[in-house]
């Protein structure tokens, strides 16, 4: 499954999924009609509910039964397709009758380089927001992350794959020139954390309908013209090792774990690579899809210029 989360027309949060002719299922609707005409079930909504939430992050929290749940209801319906839900309501919708947006915002989000910042997450096609005052060597990275589906701790590489529920695009945006200094400072983190810097999408993938996530090729693109190509054989550290590793930390179901981009190759003059207000960024993973933002200024995302901030200078 390819699975959303969207807003429908009173700007409801649901969880949906995608058909392979580009519409998009309330699942939670179409299991609550699952439940009342193939399970005879008299608390459908509220079943529903339970089973395949409207939220993203509490229908991982269900693992593999809310998984399931929400593959039966999307086969169902599908079968039916002029369906609507048990009091009217539509199950269907096309791309222009909703909203998308970031697919999951996580408890916690983690990376090798530190934590994320959950709140600067945003979907495909919403905006980056350039903070001119704050940085001038605005850079990005296409990166593949893992969804956990179930709570976990101090678990074996080899017992990592049972908690992967499924993989996202994540594009890892960084100010080069506040990371220098944080790397002086011995700090890290404010450099890839400002708000918008934290793409996430467009969809989630389920583990199942990606054999090998170590065999996707990887390309960020600029404008339409290729910034960075990689594939994820070439992970320095393989993903069940990166799931081992952190564990210690106490996954909850629902969170997000990014990989290494891998080794790569930049394309392009390295001088010009640094991002610009009105670029649009492509970042795509083979048999996942594409994740694009683009970016806007300052100035036209708040209509005014930014108030002038306490700065941190590195002493020597």
């Amino acid at each position: 499954m390819r699975l959303i989360t969207f807003e429908d027309s009173v700007r409801r949060s649901r969880v949906g999924a995608l058909t392979p002719d580009g519409r998009v299922v309330d699942l939670n609707s179409a299991c609550a009609l699952y439940l009342r005409n193939i399970e005879n079930e008299g608390s459908f909504y509220r079943l529903a509910d339970a089973l395949v939430s409207p939220h993203m992050r509490e229908l991982f929290a269900g693992g593999d039964t809310s998984l399931e749940a929400a593959r039966k209801a999307l086969d169902y319906v599908l079968e039916n397709d002029s369906v609507t839900g048990p009091r009217g309501e539509p199950i269907f919708y096309s791309a222009d009758e909703i909203f998308m947006r970031a697919p999951i915002v996580p408890r916690k989000f983690f990376h090798a380089s530190g934590f994320r910042n959950v709140d600067a997450i945003i979907g495909h096609e919403e905006p980056v927001i350039y903070p001119e005052h704050l940085t001038q060597e605005l850079d990005g990275e296409v990166e593949l992350a893992v969804v956990l589906k179930k709570c976990g701790k101090h678990f074996a590489s080899d017992d990592a794959s049972s908690y992967i529920g499924g993989y996202v695009v994540f594009n890892h945006l960084t100010a080069r020139d506040i990371q220098r200094r944080e790397m002086q400072s011995g700090t890290s983190g404010f450099c890839h954390g400002i708000d918008t810097f934290c793409p996430l999408g467009p969809w989630i993938v389920t583990a199942d309908e990606i054999p090998d996530p170590h065999q996707l090729t990887m390309e960020l693109r600029v404008n339409g013209e290729p910034r960075q190509s990689s594939s994820s054989s070439k992970m320095a550290v393989k993903i069940p090792e990166i799931l081992s590793h952190y564990s210690p930390m106490n996954y909850s179901a629902g969170d997000v774990l990014s990989t290494s981009p891998g080794a790569g190759t930049f394309n392009g003059d390295p001088k010009a690579r640094y991002l610009k207000v009105g670029d649009v960024m492509e970042c795509e993973i083979e048999g996942i899809g594409i994740l694009r933002n683009h970016i806007i200024s300052w100035e036209e995302a708040y209509g005014r210029k930014p108030a002038a901030l306490a700065t941190q200078e590195t002493r020597s």
